[in-house]
């Protein structure tokens, strides 16, 4: 027998439903109360912001029983809230959730309607959309990007004291490759997500400040850790910019810059050649910003030089040209 495909309903099981349930207009309310409340109510706030699966499953009853309140304090808990009733209460927390975690879902939607459309031969529909997708973004980056920004932002980079890249999952590498691009350019810049996970990456954060600079890269969907962190960097004052499919973006409220880079996929939940073309555009503006930049270039050359490939084909001496060997079986 075939093991059952797990479902969106399964998906609430995930701790990641706590995180998504807390972000939402319910779960401030909720951490709010933790804020402002006394007592019971402080009691049961927390109780349903940890556990908001199996609270939209229990009656008024065993939740009283789990949280050692009664059914009429839970009752008047929900009328805090502007519930009529606990009723009333369990099913805004089900919506909640709902709301909260269909984007994570929005790329297995994409796939089962792509699947879905998927004709008969070899010719899908589907690869000619994902490909034209790709480039309407390569398109509508370049279209949308303003060289005095870039130039602006390049020079704000410069004048950094040290500059943070920062980016989660895919995001990672995206960052990974302009932290690589800036560092001979840069006084100091730093990969924040390379190993470790969110503390590990929180920790490399924790001495920005005033005079540093944060390039911030999330794209849908978009990791609750990148805007932690971004959020954490605005409010110790550095300056930050973000690269995002779009201004509806969770970072751009953390952001004084934003760089946009269309994302859209017909099956990915994020497409990123239009992020890697704004990626070039924003080095290409710092290379020629700066006052040092020949010299700093010309440093780079050197320190790699030694590591490059530098024969012509057909240059290298017999003895020098590896052997192949067969290898029977």
């Amino acid at each position: 027998m075939k093991p059952t495909p797990p479902t969106e309903a399964a998906a609430f099981t995930s701790p990641n439903a706590d995180t998504a349930f807390a972000q939402s207009a319910l779960g401030l309310k909720l951490r709010q109360v933790l804020v402002d409340g006394r007592g019971s109510n402080v009691t049961i706030a927390d109780f349903l912001l940890r556990n908001p699966v199996r609270a939209t499953a229990w009656g008024i009853e065993e939740l009283a029983a789990n949280t050692q309140t009664s059914t009429a304090t839970l009752s008047r808990f929900a009328r805090t809230l502007g519930f009529s009733g606990f009723a009333a209460l369990r099913s805004g927390m089900a919506d909640a959730l709902q709301t909260a975690l269909q984007p994570a879902f929005q790329p297995v939607n994409k796939l089962r309607d792509a699947l879905q459309r998927k004709t008969e031969g070899s010719n899908n529909p589907v690869i000619a959309e994902s490909l034209e997708a790709s480039l309407a973004n390569l398109q509508a980056a370049a279209v949308g990007l303003n060289p005095a920004l870039l130039i602006s932002t390049a020079h704000k980079i410069l004048a950094a004291e040290t500059v943070y890249t920062l980016g989660f999952g895919i995001s990672a590498h995206l960052s990974a490759m302009l932290a690589l691009d800036l560092q001979p350019f840069c006084r100091q810049a730093i990969n924040v997500v390379e190993f470790g996970g969110t503390e590990v990456a929180a920790g490399r954060l924790m001495n920005i400040g005033p005079k540093d600079l944060l390039i911030s890269i999330s794209f849908p969907r978009y990791a609750s850790d990148a805007v932690m962190l971004t959020r954490y960097a605005r409010d110790r004052c550095a300056h930050v910019i973000s690269l995002t499919d779009s201004m509806a973006s969770p970072l751009t409220a953390w952001s004084h810059d934003v760089l946009i880079a269309p994302a859209t996929h017909p099956v990915l939940s994020s497409s990123y050649s239009a992020a890697l073309l704004v990626i070039e555009a924003l080095v290409t503006s710092l290379m020629i910003s700066g006052d040092n930049q020949v010299n700093q270039a010309e440093k780079l050359t050197e320190a790699i030089s030694a590591y490059l490939y530098s024969d012509k084909p057909g240059n290298e001496t017999r003895n020098d040209r590896p052997v192949k060997r067969i290898v029977r079986g």
